[in-house]
């Protein structure tokens, strides 16, 4: 392995859409997280991640549920609220290795309507020698289909990399296809790993 491709929200980034619907709905923790369970869950945002419309979706959504047309506008004109910012202890990380001049890869699902608050807001995006966004190319992990993308489009193999991801759906569809993933819970066993692995050494 000589290569490492990273997952972003979870991972390197920090989203919660509880951070702008607590502004939204301030004292209505239990709302809240029925909408994030059964209207707003993750199913819904897959799709937009896929490259379905965010208007077309909010609209149709008003629509069925007129009591949170508040909620939902908020929601899409609001988005960049739900970054809080990076987790510093895996940005360390990702510095480390862009210092050892590992290359690197962001492969994420993402919308593309809403990608750009994230590079307006991470400098450290231009670390990475490419990042798939799903939203962009119309693909979505776990399919399978959006890790040869990525292979196909940088010239890799799946010997070649090492791939983390907080999400077990995808790590489970990365192995299948013959590359290494961690399964990423916190950074200090990633460390460990990248250690093992030859990625990074005994001071990074």
């Amino acid at each position: 392995m000589n290569t490492v491709v990273f997952d972003l929200g979870g991972v390197l980034v920090d989203w919660d859409p509880r951070y702008l619907l607590r502004d939204v709905m301030p004292g209505r923790e239990a709302e809240m997280e029925a909408i994030l369970a059964d209207v707003l869950n993750h199913e819904w945002n897959l799709a937009r991640d896929r490259g379905d419309s965010w208007p077309a979706a909010i609209d149709a959504l008003v629509a069925q549920h007129p009591q949170w047309a508040d909620v939902f506008r908020a929601y899409d004109e609001r988005w960049a609220e739900t970054l809080a910012g990076a987790h510093q202890d895996s940005l360390a990380i990702l510095r480390d290795l862009h210092q050892r001049g590992v290359p690197l890869y962001a492969l994420s699902n993402w919308s593309a309507q809403k990608f750009p608050h994230a590079e307006e807001r991470f400098e450290w995006l231009a670390w990475f020698d490419g990042i798939v966004v799903s939203g962009r190319v119309k693909l979505v992990k776990p399919d399978a289909a959006i890790f040869h993308y990525l292979m196909d489009t940088f010239d890799l193999r799946p010997d070649d990399i090492f791939f983390v991801d907080d999400h077990e759906p995808n790590v489970s569809s990365a192995r299948a296809l013959g590359i290494y993933a961690h399964h990423y819970r916190d950074a200090a066993a990633l460390r460990a790993d990248l250690r093992a692995n030859g990625l990074l050494g005994q001071e990074g």
